[in-house]
């Protein structure tokens, strides 16, 4: 029975074990995108977890949403995210960088050049977003025409090339959560009318040119893709075909010979779950929603047979040493919300570890 501990190789990883650290925003970066001073000591906190899946980085001015998110597509960004990866490289973890656009998830004040968000149609989420005046109603975004697909398809492929001259061991594309490349998905997002809206094919046509132009760029075994089926954030509703959607979705991700599928479980929909799997050919890494983080649960879910690898979030934000903690069965540490958003070393890189850590 594959337990937690066991080794796995996805594509050119060797990894000790079977956990990873989820991608998790922290808004701690400088205002002009750079890591902040402080996010190379809480990725290196965490090595011990084998594969670290950053927070999600925006590929251009027009994919940042929220205050204080890093890119990666400027000099200053690529010299920020190399020290990121040289202090985790030393501790002997690997990172990849997560590229994420938020489309109409944003707003102009938010952002650097304080223009209207870019998303597949004219729509507003209907939700608020956090601003330097407090909470705001999301704006409604303005379409992208088909020359800015192309641009933006363009920048995710900059992106990723920057990533890995930034020491990153490959990047992950965020498919899900109700950012962009979701919203084209979801017909209540997605009303367009040309080749990127109405039929499946067409509505997932954008995340798969994405996912064919950066594995160009850097190599399909350096890319990984998170996808959240169901998942309804940013005020999305996939339509009554969401199934039939991510299968085919799925399947062309597949023909890509990606390093890995990331999928975040949030819905009921465990058969749809089970197709997903049988469709992907390679390592799949799987978020429950409120899973239970003990060891026993842990190795009960990769027994299973849907997950190879199984990301954690708030507890690995709150435990640098959470394999050693499990491994000796000792109590984690809680997490504190006020803290995850913002800030300095309250919350991110304070929280204590074991007195003597077991060997990893």
């Amino acid at each position: 029975m594959t337990t937690i501990t066991d080794p796995i190789t996805i594509k050119n990883l060797q990894l000790a074990h079977r956990l990873a650290l989820a991608p998790m925003t922290r808004s701690r970066a400088l205002t002009d995108g750079t890591p902040g001073p402080l996010a190379a000591q809480y990725y290196a906190q965490r090595a011990d977890l084998g594969l670290l899946i950053t927070e999600g980085t925006q590929p251009s001015d027009d994919g940042q949403g929220y205050l204080n998110t890093p890119g990666i597509y400027r000099p200053e960004h690529i010299a920020g995210w190399r020290q990121i990866t040289d202090a985790v490289h030393e501790r002997g973890g690997r990172v990849f960088i997560q590229l994420m656009h938020v489309g109409r998830m944003s707003h102009p004040a938010n952002t650097p050049h304080h223009r209207p968000a870019l998303a597949p149609s004219a729509i507003a989420p209907g939700v608020t977003i956090f601003t330097p005046s407090g909470a705001q109603p999301v704006p409604t975004p303005r379409a992208l025409t088909i020359a800015e697909i192309a641009t933006t398809v363009a920048d995710f492929r900059r992106a990723a090339a920057a990533a890995i001259a930034a020491g990153a061991d490959g990047i992950e594309l965020h498919g899900g959560n109700g950012y962009l490349l979701q919203q084209f998905l979801a017909p209540n997002a997605n009303t367009r009318t040309d080749r990127y809206g109405g039929s499946i094919a067409n509505r997932a046509r954008l995340m798969l040119e994405i996912a064919a132009a950066v594995a160009d760029e850097i190599g399909a075994e350096r890319v990984g893709i998170r996808l959240s089926p169901g998942g309804r954030l940013g005020g999305l509703d996939e339509g009554l075909d969401a199934a039939d959607l991510y299968r085919h979705l799925v399947g062309g991700l597949a023909a890509l010979d990606l390093a890995y599928l990331h999928l975040l479980h949030v819905s009921a929909d465990e058969q749809l779950l089970a197709d997903l799997r049988r469709a992907w050919p390679n390592t799949l890494l799987l978020l429950r929603a409120g899973r239970t983080v003990d060891r026993d649960a842990l190795d009960a879910e990769l027994a299973a047979g849907i997950a190879d690898v199984l990301p954690l979030g708030s507890s690995a934000l709150a435990n640098p040493d959470i394999l050693a903690r499990l491994r000796a069965g000792a109590r984690l540490n809680v997490a504190d919300p006020s803290t995850f958003y913002g800030g300095g070393a309250a919350g991110y890189t304070d929280y204590p570890t074991l007195d003597v850590l077991q060997p990893v």
